[in-house]
């Protein structure tokens, strides 16, 4: 049972410190820890993350070192981190093979995986980017798929219903998939709702899910969750990941690969 306090400051301190030991709070368990009104736990928060000692999350908040990203064009993220965008799209070109079929979702950094194909003999690429498509056309021994739906023009890719019922059709080998934000803790984010979607049906028809993202992003969340930790069997990163983050993915079965090393 909580110590009682008597103050509003003791209360939010405590809320404080919580915050500091789960990384996560939620209204509904402030409320009954603190015995006062889900109103008076949201007044709280909403206090203090005017403070900036936290950002308010659905149902409650998250640590202020977790940040949130919002949506960008793929052509200004592309100049964001490039260095660390291409040793990791480099260093994933590598576990692609010959006959493989394999999803490649729209990213910058998908896009430097693709710029470091090889002249394969067979190998079969859905995606639903369609710069990643453009770049394909030259590799003549690549059969490309891309799946129907509307455009999102922020990310040069298709979304929708008929890009999630394209899909669900087929089989997978391997998908490379690119998130804006990734936390060690619960999984992984993007900031539409409809790429998130998309993003679980790949994930769903793929016999191994690998993630491409720098460490720019780890401790970072957006609006839309996409799938929990666990469903990652590899990411590839670079040097620059927080230990902590690396050991809360390898304890959860994720194999970690740094590019470049």
């Amino acid at each position: 049972m909580a110590k009682k306090r008597e103050t509003t400051v003791g209360r939010r301190n405590d809320i404080l410190q919580l915050l500091g030991e789960k990384g996560e709070v939620f209204v509904a368990e402030l409320s009954k820890k603190f015995k006062v009104s889900e109103v008076t736990i949201r007044n709280d928060l909403d206090q203090l993350e005017q403070k900036n000692t936290l950002i308010r999350a659905r149902g409650g908040a998250i640590k202020f070192e977790t940040r949130m990203v919002y949506d960008q064009r793929v052509v200004d993220k592309s100049k964001i981190h490039f260095k660390e965008k291409a040793l990791i799209g480099k260093e994933a070109a590598k576990y692609v093979k010959e006959s493989d079929i394999i999803i490649i979702d729209s990213g910058s950094t998908t896009g430097e995986m693709v710029s470091n194909f090889v002249d394969y003999q067979d190998l079969t690429v859905i995606t639903n980017a369609l710069d990643i498509a453009n770049q394909l056309i030259s590799k003549p021994n690549i059969n490309v798929i891309i799946p129907g739906g509307y455009l999102r023009k922020n990310s040069i890719s298709l979304v929708g219903p008929m890009a999630e019922k394209s899909l669900r059709n087929l089989n997978v080998d391997k998908v490379f998939l690119g998130v804006d934000g990734i936390d060690s803790r619960h999984g992984l984010y993007t900031p539409n709702v409809e790429e998130a979607r998309l993003n679980e049906v790949m994930i769903e028809i793929s016999e191994e899910v690998i993630l491409l993202v720098d460490s720019s992003k780890f401790k970072v969340r957006s609006l839309a969750f996409i799938c929990t930790i666990d469903k990652v069997h590899r990411v590839i990163t670079d040097g620059n990941i927080l230990m902590d983050d690396r050991k809360r993915l390898e304890d959860a079965g994720v194999q970690v690969i740094i590019a470049g090393q």
